[in-house]
């Protein structure tokens, strides 16, 4: 057997204050501050817990607090039991 096919899941974090701040800044300068907190927030989680050049983040989602990333199972399931992520499901493509 060959090595598992990364597949595109998103992953969405628990409640955290300071995004709450953030997004209520309906500025731009408070839009472009919130855009890079999650970027970074999201890339840190990654890189943590992840092997580098193992993964490809696609997008950080800013109204949900959550990103999407191409992985494999086995690293999906890492992020379930990482600190800070509330849900990490697989996305399903519908017909």
């Amino acid at each position: 057997m060959g090595t598992p096919k990364p597949e595109l899941y998103f992953v969405f974090m628990n409640y955290d204050p300071h995004y709450q701040r953030l997004r209520a800044d309906r500025t731009k300068k408070g839009a472009h501050e919130l855009d890079l907190y999650l970027s970074r927030k999201h890339d840190e989680l990654l890189a943590s817990n992840l092997q580098p050049g193992s993964y490809k983040k696609t997008i950080s989602l800013v109204i949900v607090d959550g990103f999407a990333v191409e992985i494999t199972e086995a690293q999906a399931n890492v992020l379930r039991s990482a600190n800070g992520v509330r849900l990490v499901e697989k996305n399903q493509e519908l017909a």
